[in-house]
């Protein structure tokens, strides 16, 4: 495929109530008011004056009448509105009950489309901050879904991803949450998450395609929605 500046399209999970576009190649682009994702090992480059902003690999800003000035890979999000927009199972969103057995039976949390936006290369050992001078890059295929749940949520304590993951929030208030066992008493680490904010990534590298996980969760403190960014190894 050619080489094209600014190629946007739509995500998959972009409706009616959030306007999502992938963009790639990006320069120049402006942002009228929306949460801008890092989606590439390499800083992305904004500006709402004469000094530059720097946002690093996979972490994101909200900005508004502003611009991203260079980025490998970006994603734009934005709330359209608001009223309704619980009503997500109604429009093609998925409860994750649905999808795990031992899902809590009670628990509200939904899940979108997924969108697989293309491939990266990067090294595991810098996604994660552990080493990145350690050479050891290799490809992953980067999937992107949103998350929803109202609010008072407790997202399900777990610590088994077979992908590489972070999250930014799109609307509302939650927190990224760790855990020393499967048990809420056992929280030892909690991680606000306002509006346009990403997390540093939770995994370390086990081994080859292996990442260890703590304990941790997603917690709703009011109505929300997230964003998932996956890498998943292809080699």
């Amino acid at each position: 495929m050619a080489y094209q500046e600014n190629a946007r399209r739509n995500l998959a999970f972009a409706d009616d109530f959030i306007s999502a576009s992938l963009v790639d190649n990006v320069r120049d682009f402006a942002v009228e008011d929306g949460v801008v994702v890092n989606l590439s090992p390499k800083p992305m480059v904004t500006s709402g004056s004469a000094v530059p902003g720097i946002v690093p690999a996979w972490k994101s800003t909200a900005l508004k009448g502003a611009k991203i000035v260079s980025a490998e890979r970006a994603a734009v999000l934005k709330m359209n509105k608001t009223t309704n927009l619980g009503g997500v199972a109604l429009r093609g969103w998925d409860w994750l009950g649905n999808r795990i057995k031992s899902f809590p039976r009670d628990t509200p949390l939904y899940i979108s489309a997924q969108d697989t936006v293309g491939t990266v290369t990067t090294n595991p050992l810098a996604f994660t901050n552990e080493n990145p001078a350690v050479a050891a890059n290799q490809e992953f295929e980067l999937k992107l879904n949103l998350w929803w749940s109202p609010g008072e949520t407790d997202c399900f304590i777990h610590n088994e991803h077979p992908f590489l993951e972070v999250h930014t929030q799109i609307h509302g208030l939650g927190r990224m949450q760790k855990f020393h066992e499967r048990e809420q008493s056992a929280l030892y680490e909690d991680i606000m998450m306002p509006v346009g904010y990403t997390h540093d990534p939770f995994c370390r590298v086990a081994g080859k395609n292996r990442w260890e996980y703590p304990w941790h969760r997603y917690y709703a403190d009011t109505d929300s929605i997230w964003l998932a960014i996956e890498l998943h190894p292809i080699s």
